[in-house]
């Protein structure tokens, strides 16, 4: 396994990958309002924006406490707990 800067490089691609099409999507989403285009469309995307988001800082937050924690690195089912509960409390 390569590990570059702590994170597992297959992760660190996956994580800028998202973050990407993030950019993409909060430029489509500046120009739609630049447009005056439908507000269910703007909330649409809106909505999409914050599921990427939230999917990214899953994959970051994982990477954190595989990598950075030193409680819980090496222990997968403390770090898939700890991200369940994560994502249960946000929503």
């Amino acid at each position: 396994m390569d590990v570059e800067g702590g994170l597992v490089r297959d992760r660190k691609a996956r994580i800028m990958n998202r973050l990407r099409r993030l950019e993409g999507q909060v430029r489509g989403l500046q120009r739609m309002v630049g447009e005056e285009r439908s507000c269910q469309d703007s909330l649409t995307l809106l909505a999409g924006i914050r599921s990427a988001l939230d999917a990214a800082g899953d994959l970051i937050l994982e990477d954190y406490l595989e990598n950075c924690a030193p409680d819980i690195a090496g222990n997968e089912d403390a770090v898939a707990e700890l991200v369940r509960a994560v994502k249960l409390a946000r929503g």
